[in-house]
């Protein structure tokens, strides 16, 4: 195998992602979420795992509030989310997970494993341990004041 630059090592992990991601997209339409983007699935997701507003979403998939807002009135379109009053502010609208969303962060999760199994078999359990390990490192150095070096 011949040593990568830079550029392409990042081109080889974008790859794998588009990979994963066009697998994940497929499974999602098979099982009735056509035109559900992975993006949009992992939005769901953070939804699902508490996130409640427009900033929040943007916060927590690293996109502009604007797109955040943007895709929360897709996916409420679609019928992935919906806004209900806040209790404690009825001004405030809170975000939740509809059924159809569960059920379609339900199948991507499930997918991603998939992959994730598929990939851990083919490279041998300790192999893929190393990557993810190096993975976790390279992704720490690259974020300011700090590491997420699971150890």
């Amino acid at each position: 195998m011949e040593p990568l630059d830079g550029a392409q090592f990042a081109r080889l992990l974008l790859g794998a992602f588009d990979a994963m991601v066009d697998e994940v997209r497929t499974e999602l339409e098979a099982a009735g979420h056509p035109g559900l983007t992975v993006a949009n699935e992992m939005a769901v997701q953070a939804i699902g795992d508490g996130v409640d507003n427009a900033a929040a979403l943007a916060r927590a998939v690293g996109v502009s509030r604007q797109a955040a807002a943007k895709t929360i009135t897709h996916l409420e379109a679609l019928g992935y989310v919906e806004r209900r009053a806040d209790s404690a502010d009825g001004r405030r609208k809170r975000l939740t997970v509809t059924r159809q969303g569960i059920d379609a962060t339900a199948v991507g999760a499930a997918a991603f494993q998939t992959i994730y199994r598929r990939w851990q078999a083919d490279v041998g359990a300790d192999h893929a341990a190393s990557v993810v390990r190096a993975l976790h490192r390279l992704a720490g150095k690259n974020r300011a004041g700090g590491s997420s070096d699971p150890g």
